[in-house]
């Protein structure tokens, strides 16, 4: 029988992190597309996210078909967290910048994202932006597949850091890392240190 989840947050309800998710208010609207094969992921950092953000939501699919209309929602700039050589470096706003961005964030494994892009020309469509600078990953969990990759949230929590500094959103992490070290605690440290190096 499956253990009773929380409906909000998707944890146990004896792991339930909400009371760990902030409520924090954002100039920049955050739209993460969550590929459908990462709902099901046990750290669902994009979900988490959403629920910490005010100015978020979070969809779930392949194919988008109101992504039309979801680009043309007045008052912000459509633009594409996603690195490249098209890329441009996100930069803290300034007098000039009059509408926010909406940040448009796929979500899933690097060739799942690319696959997001391909089958939303819309996406593909969007000017890109990236981070200049990757803060190393808390995921202490995984490999990182290349150099500078971060989980989603923590893509999210760097940008923002960077466009509305000097406010901080680093409490989006709060429940990103229990998580972690409650999977780290459940494997037991010799099995972590044996497959991810020291603690």
């Amino acid at each position: 029988m499956p253990r009773p989840r929380c409906e909000r947050c998707q944890r146990p309800l004896a792991h339930c992190l909400c009371p760990l998710i902030p409520s924090l208010e954002s100039r920049t609207r955050v739209v993460l597309l969550q590929h459908p094969s990462e709902t099901a992921h046990a750290l669902n950092t994009a979900r988490l996210a959403a629920l910490g953000l005010v100015n978020a939501e979070l969809r779930v699919g392949e194919v988008f078909t109101d992504l039309a209309e979801l680009l043309a929602t007045p008052g912000y700039r459509p633009v594409l967290l996603f690195p490249g050589e098209q890329a441009h470096a996100l930069t803290v706003y300034d007098e000039t910048d009059g509408r926010p961005l909406m940040l448009i964030v796929p979500d899933g494994t690097w060739r799942k994202a690319r696959k997001l892009l391909y089958l939303n020309p819309l996406l593909e469509a969007l000017p890109k932006v990236t981070l200049a600078e990757v803060a190393p990953s808390r995921y202490r969990l995984r490999k990182a597949p290349e150099p500078g990759a971060v989980s989603t949230i923590e893509a999210v929590v760097q940008a923002l850091n960077v466009l509305e500094q000097p406010v901080n959103f680093d409490d989006l992490l709060r429940p990103f890392e229990v998580l972690i070290e409650g999977q780290i605690k459940a494997m037991g440290a010799d099995v972590f240190e044996r497959n991810h190096g020291r603690l």
